[in-house]
């Protein structure tokens, strides 16, 4: 049985009910009213845009085939217009299986019942946190800035694990800053948190400069339109390819705590039968070589390992600190 309990903040939402930014051949609504009874003859896959939306469901394609040939039921991927439209699609129907972050999982859970089945890895790490970065390091580093892999740190930031450097964003008072939409736990939940228990007002203390993705938030700051900017760990290899010269030009600063990671999301109309092939299709998937690196090129991810639902609680309670539950 679906909640129908909404989210106190749905005016903030309301925009994203029900809008998929891209239409494919996805699931008719009729498919899911016998629930539990007969499972859909196509599915859709939705996927939220942590990057360019445009090329997204391209890039996801070879996985979209794959599970049609390993299911024996089409699949069809969308890009949502935003990580709330992702979830309201799943409780709609509109969409069965979810590429959601951390508060989106948890929503789709509580929300609607929805089995939280998988949660990513990213080089043995099951969690990351959100990062600071700039392009005015003189103004944010208390140290020199240090090179990892091309792209430079400073204020401990290297460690790539939060928190990290928090002590500067008091700093960030004044200054333009890129923000993600407030359902993104790395690019406004966490650091907008981290910012408020510095001390600042983040409706009046900043001016903020909304951007609709991660890698839009990084060249943002490459390009100067924000001083500061948030993503989550680490963007800048998104855009590396275009402009190599980002780790240079972008310099992370602070990190926040950390984050549980993405993962991916079952609809409760379909069977337990259905939602053990897709569970287990996806994580075979990963575990190849060919399936580890299509994973890496949508959302970097190395490998799909069994969910810890428990795990989403902490994300959770941030949100409800900035009155987003």
């Amino acid at each position: 049985m679906k909640k129908t309990h909404a989210l106190s903040a749905a005016a903030l939402f309301a925009t994203a009910a029900l809008a998929l930014s891209a239409c494919s051949g996805s699931a008719d609504a009729s498919s899911s009213e016998d629930a539990g009874s007969e499972d859909p003859t196509s599915l859709t896959l939705a996927l939220v845009p942590s990057q360019d939306q445009d090329g997204l469901v391209d890039t996801a394609k070879p996985l979209t085939d794959f599970l049609t040939e390993e299911l024996g039921i089409e699949v069809d991927g969308v890009v949502s217009k935003d990580y709330q439209a992702a979830v309201e699609a799943m409780g709609a129907g509109q969409a069965q299986i979810g590429f959601l972050p951390s508060l989106q999982l948890w929503q789709a859970h509580d929300m609607y019942d929805a089995s939280v089945v998988l949660q990513t890895e990213r080089n043995g790490n099951i969690s990351y946190p959100a990062q600071f970065m700039t392009n005015n390091p003189d103004k944010y580093c208390d140290d020199e800035p240090v090179e990892r892999d091309g792209m430079l740190f400073c204020n401990g930031a290297d460690a790539m694990a939060g928190p990290a450097g928090l002590d500067s964003i008091a700093q960030v008072e004044g200054a333009k800053v890129a923000v993600l939409g407030p359902a993104s736990p790395a690019g406004y939940i966490y650091p907008i948190l981290a910012l408020q228990e510095a001390g600042l007002d983040t409706d009046t203390d900043i001016q903020q400069v909304p951007v609709t993705a991660n890698d839009a938030s990084v060249l943002a700051v490459y390009n100067g339109d924000a001083e500061v900017g948030f993503s989550f760990w680490d963007a800048r290899t998104i855009v590396a390819s275009d402009t190599p010269d980002v780790g240079q030009k972008v310099v992370v600063f602070a990190l926040t705590e950390e984050i549980p990671n993405d993962g991916v999301a079952l609809t409760d109309d379909l069977s337990p039968e259905l939602q053990d092939r897709i569970t287990e299709a996806l994580q075979s998937y990963s575990e190849s070589e060919e399936g580890s690196a299509v994973l890496e090129s949508i959302y970097s991810i190395t490998k799909l390992a069994p969910a810890d639902p428990d795990s989403l609680d902490v994300v959770a309670r941030a949100a409800e600190k900035l009155g987003l539950q």
